[in-house]
Formats: C-alpha cells, sequence, structure tokens
C-alpha cells in the first residue's frame, strides 16, 4: 500500500447495529461465484463482466421498492455480445435481466441471476427524414434524444417525467407514456420499427422487407405460434372487443394482446409484442420513431380549486379546449413539492383540500396560441378557483422560466412526496387510470382507501388521460406493515378492477408489484393467452422471469427493500436516478445514486461482515476518489440531494490529522505555495521543452505509487506554462468593478497556440475598452476561494481560507459598494456561495453585503453592450462548465460566443469534464471517460474557436479533444479590437 493511503475503515459506522432481514448475506461477499464468473469473462473479456460484491450491490436497486441481487452484471457492447450472452444463458439454464436507466418503479431493471446493463455502450440518436423520424439506439435517453430534435422542430411522442434520466428502451419495453402522450402519441403509436433480439439470439429488423420471410426460416415455431394465437383471439369476437375497449384508456398492464389484432404477420405481431413487454420477449437494440412537431409557442398556468371535485370537474373542460397536458396535483402533493428548489415557500400552508391543475396549451405560431388562450380564459371563466397563497395568480402565462419552474414541481411528485416520507421508510410508487369522466370519484375512493389504511393521503396524475399517480410508504422490516400494504393493495386492485373497470398500470407497466393480479384485471382468458404467448417467444424462460407474469399471489411482497438511515443529506434519496446522466463516473465507476445504495448496504451489514470488508474497500475509489465534487448530481435532483457533499465528507474522514495540519498550514502560507507552484509549473515546462513530456509523466506516475495517488498528480502534456509573475497594472481610482483573477489563471498560463494577451490582461483590456475599468488590488497573491480545500475535505484549511476572502473581497470592494468580477466559473461559485457555511458569524455578515459577479456576466451584461464588434470569426463551440450551470450563467457563454463568431454550437452532450481543479491530474481516467461523448461530438467537425470559462476545464477539454480551449473573454478582446486604418500609400 502506497505512503498515506487513507484507511478504508474511517467510513466503516461502527454502530453495533443489528444486521437487516434483507442484508447481502455473507455467501455473496466474494461476488459472483465460479464457475460463472471465469466462463462469462471466457465469453465476454474481463471488462465486460463486473463481478465483485460492490458491484452486484450497486446495480440491486432501482427506482422501486424491491431488491434483488444479481449473480453477475455484463456490460455488453455490441449486438455480438448480447446474442453471446442469451445463447450461454440457454445452455446453462440461466435467466437474464436487461437494465438500462433503471428508473423503472415496479422491480422490471432487477434479475437474480444474470444482469446485463444496456445502457453504457447503447447510445446514439440519427436524425431521419429532416427530422421526421429518429433512429435512436436503447441507452439513450429522452431528453438527449429530443435535445437533438428541436433543431428540426421535432419531437418524440413519449414525455414521462423520468425524461432526464429514462432510457428509449425502456420507454419502449414498459410504454411508458408520460404528461401528454396519452393513447395516442406513446411508443406502440409512434414507433416506425425496431430490431431486437429474440432469447434465441435471432435478430428482427422490422423494417426490413425480408423480415417475415427470414424470420420463417429462422423461427418456424414461432411464426406458427404467433399466428395461431392471432386466429385464436380473431375468432373470439367478444374477447376481440374486450381487448379493444382495455387500450381505450392508457394501459399497460400485461402484455399488448391488440397487437395480435394489428399485426397482419409474425414480425408485425412482434413489433407490437415489443412494446410493453418489460424485456420478457427479447431485447430491443434499436427504434425508429415517427417524431412530432415540436410546438414552441407555449401558455401554461397553475390553477387552484378549492377541493378536489371541483378541479376533476374542469379537467374535461380544457380538454375539449385543446389542452395538450391537464396535470392534477391534490394538497399534500403541492405541500410536498416546497423541497424543490424553486417552489414557492407559502405552499407549505395550502389547506389539505386544495387540489391546483397545471393546465398547458401548445401553438406552432402567434395565431394558434391566442386562439388557445381565448378559449382557456372562457373555461376559467367559468370555474370556481381560490388563491389559498400569496404566490398564486391563476393566470395563464407565456413566461418560459415560470411555465419551467410548474412543471418541475409536477415532475418532483415521486421524489418530492417521497423525500419527504418518514427517514428508514420504503416507498412504493402505483398508477392506475380509469374513464376520464370517472376521475373524480377515483380520487375520491383512492384518498378514502389510503386513509383508512393508514397511509398518508396524497394524488398526482395526467388528468386529461384519467391516469392517476399515488405513493405508499411503509418500513419494510416490520411484518405488520408489510401486511398493511397487502391489504390496501388487495383492496385497491378490487377498486380499480370492480368499480371503475379501470387499468392496474396505466404507464408504469405491470412490474413485480402488479404481477400477482394480472388475471384480477384482465381474467382468465386473456392471462392465460398471455401465458401462452410467453411460452412461444421465449420457451426455455430464459428472459426477466417473475417481471410480468407471476403465479404467486404474494409475489409483491417478495424482495422489499428496507431502507437503513445514512448520512442526513443523503437520507432522503428515493433511489429515482435521475442524477446518473449528469454524473462524470458513471460509466468509469459509480454514480451517485449507486454510491448511496452502496453506503446503505453498509448500514444494513453487521459491524466488521464480509460483506461491509468488501464494500468498504472498493468504495474509496469507486465512489469517494472518483467523484468530481461537481455537484451536478444536486440540480438534476428534484430534492436538490447534493451526494458530491457526501463524498467531500468522505474524504475528510479519511485524512489524519497530520493531513488536515499539512493542509491548514498550506492555507495559511498560500502567498508562498501559489509563488512555489508557479515556479515548478514553469520549471516542468522548460523540462519538458528538453526533453520531452515522457519523462516528466513516468517521474511522477513513480511518486503517485510511492505516496499516493489522490495528493500526487499526473504531469500531464496539455498542462499549460507558468503565468506571468505579474499581473497587468491597474488603478483603483475611477474603477467599476475590483477584478479578483482566480489563483488559477495566477498560476496557470494560457493555451500554447500562439502569443496572445493573457486572461488578466485580456479582462483588464475589454473592461477598460468599455468604458468600465477594472481595479486588481496589489495584494491577491496568496488568496483563494477556498474551493482546493473544500473539494478534498479539508475542514481546517477551508475555513481558514474560507473566511480570508471574504474579508480581503471586503476590504477591496469598499464594503462591498464595487463588485467582485472574478474569472474563474468555479471560483464565482466557491466564493458566492461554497465559503459561505464555513465562515464566522461576523463574517457571514460581510460577505451578505459583496456582490460577486462571474466574469462572463460582467462581459455579457456590463461591457458587451458598450462594444463595437469588429472581428468575427466563423464557427465556435462552447463548454458550459458544472459551475454554470450552478450559477445559472449558461446563456451569458453563448452571449460572448456569438459576439465572436457567426455560429455557436452548444454539443448536446456537453457536461462536467470531471477535471475538477486538480482531480483530472489525479484520475485523468475519470476526465477521459466524462468527456468522451462531448469529446466525440467536438471532434466530428471542425471550429475556429473552442471557447470556455474556467482553465482547468479548459485543460481537460483540450485533452480530451486535442483542440485549445480558452476563454470567451480573451476571444471577446479579440473580437473587438479597435481597426487600426493604415495611411493610404504616397505616389
Amino acid at each position: 500500500m502506497p505512503l498515506l493511503e487513507p484507511d478504508p475503515k474511517a467510513l466503516r459506522a461502527g454502530t453495533g447495529r443489528a444486521p437487516a432481514p434483507d442484508r447481502v448475506t455473507d455467501r455473496s461477499a466474494g461476488g459472483t461465484p465460479e464457475p460463472l464468473r471465469s466462463e462469462l469473462i471466457a465469453l465476454l473479456g474481463a471488462d465486460k463482466v463486473l463481478w465483485k460484491v460492490s458491484d452486484l450491490v450497486r446495480y440491486a436497486s432501482d427506482a422501486s421498492p424491491y431488491r434483488f441481487l444479481p449473480r453477475v452484471v455484463l456490460v455488453p457492447e455490441d449486438l455480438a455480445d448480447v446474442s453471446a450472452i442469451l445463447s450461454y444463458a440457454h445452455d446453462n439454464g440461466r435467466a437474464v435481466v436487461f437494465r438500462a436507466a433503471g428508473t423503472s418503479l415496479n422491480g422490471q431493471a432487477q434479475g437474480e441471476d444474470i444482469l446485463v446493463d444496456v445502457r453504457r455502450h447503447w447510445t446514439g440518436t440519427e436524425v431521419l427524414d429532416d427530422g421526421a423520424r429518429a433512429r435512436i439506439r436503447p441507452g439513450t435517453t429522452v431528453l438527449r434524444a429530443n435535445a437533438t430534435l428541436a433543431r428540426y422542430g421535432r419531437l418524440l411522442g413519449p414525455d414521462p417525467a423520468s425524461a432526464i434520466a429514462c432510457t428509449l428502451g425502456g420507454v419502449v419495453a414498459n410504454n411508458a407514456s408520460g404528461m401528454t402522450a396519452g393513447t395516442t402519441r406513446n411508443s406502440y403509436r409512434t414507433l416506425a420499427s425496431l430490431t431486437f433480439v429474440l432469447p434465441s439470439g435471432t435478430v428482427v429488423d422490422t423494417a426490413d422487407p425480408a423480415a417475415d420471410e427470414e424470420l420463417a426460416r429462422a423461427e418456424p415455431e414461432l411464426c406458427a405460434g404467433l399466428l395461431g394465437l392471432k386466429a385464436e383471439i380473431e375468432a373470439d369476437a367478444e374477447l376481440s372487443a374486450r381487448i379493444r375497449a382495455k387500450y381505450t384508456i392508457k394501459n399497460t398492464n400485461g402484455y399488448r394482446l391488440d397487437a395480435f389484432l394489428d399485426g397482419a404477420t409474425p414480425v408485425g405481431i412482434l413489433r407490437g409484442l415489443m412494446v410493453g413487454s418489460e424485456g420478457t420477449f427479447g431485447f430491443i437494440a434499436e427504434t425508429v420513431f415517427d417524431t412530432l412537431p415540436l410546438e414552441r409557442r407555449v401558455s401554461s398556468a397553475l390553477l387552484f380549486f378549492p377541493s378536489l371535485a371541483a378541479a376533476a370537474t374542469a379537467v374535461p373542460r380544457f380538454n375539449e379546449a385543446g389542452a395538450i397536458a391537464v396535470e392534477l396535483m391534490d394538497g399534500n402533493t403541492l405541500r410536498a413539492s416546497v423541497s424543490v428548489p424553486g417552489v414557492p415557500a407559502d405552499w407549505a400552508a395550502l389547506p389539505r383540500e386544495t387540489t391546483a391543475l397545471l393546465v398547458e396549451f401548445r401553438a406552432a405560431d402567434e395565431a394558434g396560441q391566442e386562439a388557445f388562450e381565448s378559449a382557456a380564459q372562457a373555461v376559467v371563466a367559468g370555474l370556481d378557483l381560490v388563491r389559498p397563497a400569496a404566490s398564486v395568480t391563476n393566470a395563464f402565462t407565456r413566461d418560459a422560466a415560470t411555465i419551467a419552474g410548474y412543471w418541475k414541481a409536477r415532475k418532483a411528485f415521486v421524489t418530492a412526496v417521497g423525500g419527504s416520507r418518514p427517514s428508514g421508510t420504503t416507498l412504493i410508487t402505483e398508477d392506475f387510470a380509469v374513464p376520464p369522466a370517472r376521475l373524480a370519484d377515483a380520487c375520491r375512493a383512492l384518498l378514502e382507501l389510503q386513509s383508512r389504511h393508514g397511509f398518508d393521503a396524497a394524488v398526482a396524475g395526467h388528468a386529461a388521460h384519467g391516469n392517476l399517480h399515488f405513493l405508499l410508504a411503509f418500513d419494510a422490516a416490520e411484518p405488520a406493515d408489510v401486511e398493511r400494504y397487502d391489504a390496501f393493495m388487495q383492496e385497491f386492485c378490487a377498486l380499480v378492477v370492480d368499480r371503475f373497470d379501470g387499468s392496474l398500470k396505466a404507464e408504469h407497466a405491470t412490474g413485480r408489484n402488479i404481477a400477482p393480479f394480472l388475471e384480477r384485471e384482465w381474467g382468465p382468458r386473456a392471462t392465460e393467452l398471455m401465458w401462452r404467448t410467453k411460452q412461444v417467444i421465449d420457451p426455455a424462460g430464459v428472459l426477466a422471469p417473475r417481471i410480468v407474469l407471476d403465479r404467486d399471489p404474494r409475489a409483491h411482497l417478495r424482495g422489499l427493500k428496507t431502507i437503513p438511515k445514512v448520512e442526513a443529506v443523503a437520507d432522503p434519496c428515493i433511489e429515482c436516478g435521475f442524477c446518473e446522466p449528469t454524473c462524470p463516473s458513471q460509466d468509469l465507476t459509480t454514480t451517485p445514486r449507486q454510491r448511496i445504495v452502496l453506503r446503505r448496504e453498509m448500514m444494513r451489514q453487521a459491524d466488521g461482515s464480509p460483506v461491509e470488508t468488501g464494500l468498504l474497500d472498493a468504495y474509496g475509489y469507486d465512489a469517494v476518489d472518483t467523484c468530481a465534487g461537481d455537484s451536478t448530481c444536486k440540480l438534476a435532483c428534484p430534492v436538490g440531494i447534493d451526494t458530491g457533499a457526501m463524498m467531500k465528507d468522505f474524504r475528510h474522514r479519511g485524512h489524519t490529522p497530520r493531513e488536515e495540519r499539512v493542509a491548514a498550514l498550506a492555507a495559511k502560507n498560500f502567498r508562498v505555495v501559489e509563488a512555489s507552484a508557479r515556479f515548478a509549473v514553469a520549471a516542468a515546462d522548460a523540462l519538458g521543452e528538453r526533453v520531452g513530456d515522457r519523462p516528466l509523466q513516468a517521474l511522477t506516475r513513480l511518486a503517485r505509487k510511492a505516496v499516493r495517488p489522490g495528493l500526487v498528480p499526473e504531469w500531464l502534456p496539455q498542462i499549460p506554462g507558468a503565468a506571468a509573475r505579474r499581473l497587468p497594472p491597474t488603478t483603483r481610482a475611477g474603477a467599476s468593478a475590483v477584478y479578483y483573477p482566480a489563483c488559477v489563471n495566477r498560476i496557470f498560463g494560457g493555451p500554447d497556440d500562439g502569443p496572445g494577451l493573457s486572461l488578466a490582461e485580456a479582462v483588464v483590456a475589454v473592461s477598460g475598452r468599455a468604458g468600465k475599468p477594472v481595479w486588481i488590488p496589489e495584494d491577491v497573491a496568496g488568496t483563494c476561494c477556498a474551493t482546493i480545500w473544500h473539494s478534498k475535505g479539508y475542514a481546517e484549511g477551508n475555513a481558514v481560507m474560507a473566511n480570508r476572502i471574504v474579508e480581503a473581497a471586503w476590504g477591496w470592494t469598499a464594503g462591498g459598494t464595487l463588485p467582485l468580477v472574478v474569472d474563474a466559473s468555479s471560483c464565482t461559485l466557491g466564493i458566492a456561495e461554497e465559503v459561505v457555511p464555513h465562515l464566522t458569524a461576523d463574517n457571514r455578515e460581510l460577505h451578505e453585503e459583496l456582490t460577486v459577479v462571474d466574469s462572463l456576466v460582467w462581459a455579457a451584461e456590463e461591457l458587451l453592450p458598450e462594444l463595437t464588434v469588429t472581428e468575427r470569426t466563423g464557427a465556435a463551440v462552447v463548454h458550459p462548465t458544472c459551475s454554470m450551470q450552478h450559477l445559472g450563467d449558461e446563456r451569458q457563454l453563448g452571449v460572448l460566443a456569438a459576439a465572436c463568431a457567426e455560429e455557436v454550437t452548444v454539443p448536446d452532450d456537453a457536461g462536467c469534464c470531471a477535471f475538477a481543479g486538480d482531480r483530472g491530474m489525479l484520475h485523468k481516467e475519470l476526465t477521459d471517460s466524462a468527456t468522451a461523448k462531448e469529446a466525440a461530438e467536438v471532434g466530428s467537425r471542425s471550429y475556429d474557436l473552442y471557447l470556455s470559462a474556467n482553465r482547468m476545464c479548459e485543460i481537460g477539454m483540450e485533452r480530451a479533444t486535442g483542440h485549445p480551449y480558452r476563454s470567451a473573454l480573451i476571444a471577446l478582446e479579440r473580437a473587438t479590437r479597435p481597426l487600426v486604418r493604415r495611411a493610404p500609400p504616397r505616389h
């Protein structure tokens, strides 16, 4: 072990706790057993087989209340791998479950044998027919696909609330719909074709004209079986009519039996059956969707009613007026939503009876929008609305920010209500549908049923389609509480089926919790046809057993997960997975959800158990070290869980008292540290010029092995030379702002691609040119935003520097009378927000008087209006940093880029580069993984400018793309230089 390596036991809970009933048992401590492990490694290669106990645990949970430990996790790269896996499973009597985003709410993404990750290597969107269609790989999120289609004025029909995280493979496999899809815009109706792999390994492309001929040759018994079932169903007029009737409302319970009525051939039937089959019929390798027009003229209102019945009565009126969405939120849902950033705080005091409808109209043009707004106002005029809080307006708006706030509150139903549940309770999310005309009765009946069984009554849903959602929280470790849940489910299913003739699953798919009740809804005849369909397609039962079909009447009670208490910042997590697509380490080690899942399993274990030891041994690198600490997970999480903050705290716990003292000493003497760092960079650069980068890389790698990879950076060829020792001269008199060059820009120089002004010189020059000169204090050396210590978990050093910078800034700005302009977005965030918890009471008061402005905002809003652009280049690509996302100034980066270039591109795959100060030098594989997709997108064409606004992020992106990134302010200075008029030649 290297010197100074942190002790994994530092994170051991050590509480003497009793082991949980659903803990991973000691026999799984060694991970995947033999010979399964070695056989699969021989089949696929070691890099595609995840076998450690930590791997199995992190994949054992999804967004559902269930937890099943797989025997092994496989990560295939192509169809050949998938076919090999299915062939192996068939030959060895194994079961296979496919998992993409793991946002499923009913346990569909969990398996007890072979679990296959089909997200990591299965992303990509190809636009067809100028946007009319799109070919999308199954690991692509709905949000990512729609970002590409938006350039063509198109979008997908399905729009689930989890669009930020859920993938198209899962959307199709569950027929997930969402806010606006209803029964006409879902996958079943908008899927043009798909390519899938059957359990036998046969690949079928439904768009291939020869598909039926090839399938008949490869799978004659399957074809005959499907056609036989089709004939049987069509011969039964009563059954056929019942099937058609079941799909007049939203329904994802069981298999799509109407596929037998809609499909004329085996391939046509399979095309329909694959939708909503939950991975039990095959692997969806590719989808082609018919897209829909993106109507950009949007008018929305959040309307408040005195009761649920009053709100439900209004729904059909808005439907008739042409609303694309009518979403319902009851009083409990509204009150819980105050935990979501941006939701008005006064909702917390709303009366329990209050109900709100989020109503939205979308139009292609101004005339259409005005017509919809007129129709909407006519409806509103006849309603009895209330204003139970000052923030309530009951008015339609076109303001995009306001509308986004409404939808953020609505989409956070599961996480906001679930996040406010009692600590230690398991959350179950149910959805069902009734004929829309019965909506009010169904709401009342549901709330009465919840109350009678002792559950907090809360309901929300897609009211326009009669689709309601509700949550149940109970303690899965208490048998009496589990029986209470069971009693509720028995009555609930009877209520939906017998009283309302509804669907037990409207859009979440059958899953494990409704499988035992399938026959209750469909009856024995249709249910038996579903079993026979499964037998025809998957006779060996290889794919996803017990997920759609299960004859065990208590199957919904099997595998319920306990939720042990963990660190307060993460305890509200319901494991929804919304955080995962934003995480820089998602394709390298773990995601925020998985970090919490692993921590919870540690808490299920007895102290010192073999499983806990195995988890702790892996957690240091997989979770703590490879967390970029960018906290974009907090932005994606509807309740703002900051897993990055938890990892920083874990880093702190791993420090020895000596390390903390050394870090504090470095903070107290940072002027010397800064000068030494600049000298070291200059010396390394000079040495690199003479002997090349390889000796420097070899030397630092040797030091990393001897000391600790988390302490010693690795030399990278992209590291620039040192910054100038002296900052450009400025004067305080007449200054419009105080300019604070971040320490990273005082240590590292700019790109080594030619002469030009430094960032500090550019900021001073362009500010003066705009008539708003800035002043650089003479004593900035030795100060820092404290992010260096904050990100590494050095508490005392963080406090030292946080208080120093605030005291200095207060003095520089004359008590806050001048703005403090900071030239690195991460440092702006550090000074503006992250230092606050570490300040003394007196310094918090000083901080409140400061106005901290990012240089992007300063340039876009204060300088650019006063400047004349004299030279623009052709095309620019920008890299918005994670700090910009936190600060909300991504738009200003685009504004500056647009001033410098005729064409500006923000990559669809832009995300945190994970360079994170020096983390990209400590764990370069993290940045390589985090930037891979964005770099591929950037590299698909050439640009004249590569712009960002943080030096270390620019280094990271240069490493990823091979192109020199620079600050947008350097580009702005160059673009606004006055033209030099040459005197005419003398004759």
